[in-house]
């Protein structure tokens, strides 16, 4: 039996984790294993999720306050030793540049669209996860 596949949704906006979950669901593709949520609402929470492991993939919101996701992006790549792939949720299209300072695997804007939010986020667990390919 195929395990779960941890996804970790940053944000201090308890609306925009559950934006993210409701628009990737808990099964976005059938030929990736369905989708555990592990929600967090401030820096010290991620931090200790990632130190725990098991983390296949981070959504962190560029927007978060105070931590934004574009320097939690940052801190977590140079910090965390195999740290996952990051989708960060960008402001605006035009900030996808520092999406690429963040070191992020992937970038799309708010508002969400759930297609390419979907399409990203699958993307990134077929990257991790090769044997669901």
């Amino acid at each position: 039996m195929q395990r779960s596949a941890t996804v970790l949704v940053y944000s201090d906006d308890v609306n925009t984790r559950e934006q993210v979950r409701l628009a990737a669901g808990t099964r976005p593709s059938t030929d990736l294993p369905a989708i555990e949520y592990l929600e967090c609402a401030t820096l010290p929470a991620v931090l200790s999720a990632l130190e725990n492991g098991g983390v296949d993939v981070c959504v962190l919101d560029g927007e978060a306050v105070p931590a934004g996701g574009m320097g939690v992006c940052r801190q977590i790549k140079d910090e965390i030793f195999e740290c996952p792939p990051v989708l960060l949720l960008i402001g605006r299209a035009q900030d996808a540049w520092l999406a690429t300072w963040s070191r992020a695997e992937a970038a799309v804007a708010h508002p969400i669209d759930p297609a390419e939010l979907t399409g990203a986020l699958t993307g990134l667990l077929r990257e991790q996860l090769p044997s669901a390919a």
